[in-house]
């Protein structure tokens, strides 16, 4: 009897990268370092509790429930790691810690589990996570604080340690307290939006703005980003879609009414528009595959981030645009698919 040589076969793609996923998360990581960093040192140790906190709580609830599956732990994908710190970076940096549980819990069950796991979840894990707690604890959601206080590094917010349940001490008092000046409780966003003033361009470029945990530094995020889609681990088509779907919705408006409508670039560097730009947007199993595709997604939420924000009750929008930019994404792929080759097109 001859021993006839094995014939493997496998379906496509035959070509295989260097990059596998670990790999790719594992960057990921890296390159939202620089914007903790950046958030520690403009909140102080609320930040801090609160980014460690909301990490650590998506690696338990991860491990829960490979456990409760039967499965293999999946903590070393660093895909929970990644929604833990963009979870926590989307957060208010005085968010009580608790409530910052219940985010991370959100995330993992409703955003990943639900759906089977790494490379099957439908939305962005930590934007569900974030539409949960904004939903549930809407007023915590919306307090904000100062940027660059001086006791940052030797006193928590005292929203932070609220215990569960219990009626977290005014914000307003605490400033009082500390002689904090020019503090008006809201962000940029809600500034222009609601009382008519606009942050100047380069304090949001910069990062020296009230917002949440990790939205200030819009410089410091494009250049994390970049990191990213100069090693080609993300698509650079994504981000650069969002940006000009922001740029062109909003100049828009600009040209019709510029008296009543903030300028393009407030509406580029204000709010999360440049982290959900290049980390949550560019999330690759959210996003569509095709290369119009792609294009089409990245000004679809553009465009509904400035559509939210102009119109809409909330002075943000880019968490609702991402969101429903990944519900659109099949319908997206499956109307931007390639003709296949030596087909002929339809008329």
């Amino acid at each position: 009897m001859t021993n006839k040589p094995q014939i493997e076969l496998r379906t496509t793609p035959h070509a295989h990268a260097a990059d596998d996923v670990v790999k790719i998360m594992r960057n990921v990581v890296y390159a939202l370092l620089p914007i903790t960093i950046w958030s520690v040192w403009q909140f102080g140790l609320s930040a801090l509790a609160l980014l460690l906190t909301v990490t650590l709580s998506c690696l338990l609830f991860e491990r829960l429930f490979n456990q409760m599956r039967g499965e293999p732990s999946s903590l070393g994908d660093w895909s929970a790691t990644i929604t833990g710190l963009l979870l926590a970076l989307t957060l208010p940096p005085g968010f009580p810690l608790w409530m910052g549980v219940v985010a991370a819990f959100a995330a993992i069950a409703l955003g990943k589990a639900l759906f089977g796991g790494l490379g099957m979840n439908v939305l962005n894990p930590a934007l569900v996570g974030r539409a949960f707690v904004q939903a549930a604890f809407p007023v915590a959601i919306t307090s904000w604080t100062p940027s660059l206080f001086d006791d940052r590094f030797s006193h928590f917010v005292p929203t932070t340690l609220t215990l569960p349940f219990l009626k977290p001490p005014a914000l307003g008092d605490w400033v009082e307290q500390v002689r904090i000046d020019a503090f008006s409780g809201a962000t940029p966003l809600g500034l222009q939006k609601f009382e008519g003033i606009e942050t100047n361009s380069l304090d949001l470029l910069l990062g020296t703005a009230t917002g949440s945990a990790g939205e200030t530094s819009a410089l410091l995020i494009l250049l994390c980003g970049l990191y990213l889609a100069f090693r080609r681990m993300l698509d650079w088509r994504i981000p650069l879609s969002v940006m000009a779907g922001v740029v062109l919705t909003s100049g828009a408006f600009y040209l019709h009414d510029p008296a009543n409508t903030p300028d393009p670039l407030f509406m580029l560097f204000s709010g999360g528009l440049m982290l959900g730009a290049w980390f949550m947007a560019s999330d690759m199993v959210g996003s569509p595959v095709t290369p119009r595709g792609v294009i089409i997604y990245g000004l679809l939420i553009g465009f509904l981030t400035v559509i939210i924000r102009l119109f809409g009750g909330l002075s943000e929008g880019v968490m609702y645009a991402i969101l429903l930019g990944n519900a659109a994404t099949p319908l997206i792929d499956q109307f931007t698919q390639p003709r296949v080759f030596g087909a002929r097109a339809n008329r």
